[in-house]
């Protein structure tokens, strides 16, 4: 490993401890106000509701976080979520298997992201044009095909309990992915060369990173997870709809990994971060539907912590760089 890569990794340790620390205290106290104001916070049944929201937001930050990291964000994740789905369900209705149509899927998924990673690394055009087009592109596609109207999830009750339809499993999924990821991030190459490339990126590129197959790459990832998050959510639901999803599970993905300490201007993030701002985020959305609270007090919330989130980055990386601007 070179002393580059050990930089990175040590600069980026010390300051992403000190932001998930801090998540950490506010999910926490959430959790308890929460239990407090409401005897039904911590019943059985809305444990697991809250899981619910917590998990598809979990997993697509995943792949957002890192295309973050590397300086790139991915608007038509949320559209992915929702073709994944009817991709799966539509190669089973033609014979083709379940397992196949899930492969068919992620073949598809991992062909947007393809495309969207192509166009923004080779042709120069910045991430978020590029991912703007192909959301309207794939969402009038999934319309097109499904005609608009939702159709059942293909397989029986087993399958379906296994991926995500029973109790806790669709959670437990995201925290493998989690895991996984995070993994992947801090003690792989792939991750030290990610945030290299979004800590320097001419830098990486003089030391031999290939930063066009890092940054396609994490785009390809990103895609692939928005397909296997919507499949799950159409297990556990037992229908796909053509409008589930969309900008709002993307916005809530991104944010999370805002508010777990991933910086918009690349260079740092994490993924545990990332979980933990899911999590804050689930337990406000589950916490305001207890108390009768609405949607749009909810999204007043997720734009004041994102700018809060903001602010305590740029000023922690100030501190981690001995106060220089």
């Amino acid at each position: 490993m070179s002393v580059t890569s050990l930089t990175y990794r040590q600069r980026g340790t010390k300051l992403l401890a000190l932001r998930e620390a801090s998540i950490v205290v506010v999910a926490l106290v959430l959790f308890l106000y929460f239990s407090l104001v409401n005897e039904n916070f911590l019943t059985g049944p809305n444990l697991q509701t809250l899981s619910q929201f917590i998990a598809p937001s979990a997993i697509i930050a995943c792949g957002e976080i890192m295309l973050l990291i590397c300086g790139e964000i991915d608007l038509s994740v949320g559209q992915v979520f929702a073709l994944a789905p009817f991709i799966m369900a539509f190669s089973v209705h033609a014979g083709m298997g379940l397992f196949v149509g899930f492969i068919f899927a992620m073949i598809v998924s991992a062909l947007i992201g393809l495309i969207n990673g192509s166009i923004t690394v080779l042709l120069k055009v910045p991430s978020f044009v590029t991912t703007l087009g192909t959301l309207f592109l794939i969402n009038g596609f999934t319309l097109t095909v499904s005609r608009g109207y939702p159709i059942n999830t293909p397989g029986g009750q087993t399958i379906a309990n296994i991926f995500g339809a029973a109790g806790y499993n669709e959670f437990l999924w995201a925290l493998l992915i989690v895991a996984v990821m995070h993994m992947v991030l801090r003690h792989r190459r792939w991750g030290l060369h990610t945030i290299a490339v979004g800590g320097n990126l001419t830098g990486a590129s003089e030391a031999g990173i290939n930063v066009a197959r890092i940054k396609i790459g994490n785009f390809m990832l990103t895609s692939i997870l928005g397909g296997i998050t919507g499949i799950l959510e159409a297990f556990r639901i037992g229908s796909t709809d053509p409008l589930a999803g969309g900008t709002n599970i993307m916005f809530l993905a991104v944010a999370s990994g805002v508010i777990g300490g991933t910086s918009l201007a690349g260079g740092s993030g994490t993924i545990i971060g990332g979980l933990i701002g899911a999590t804050v985020l689930g337990v406000l959305q589950d916490g305001f539907t207890l108390q009768g609270i609405n949607a749009f007090t909810f999204d007043m919330i997720i734009g004041a912590a994102i700018l809060i989130a903001m602010i305590a980055n740029i000023h922690v990386g100030r501190l981690n760089r001995g106060g220089r601007s």
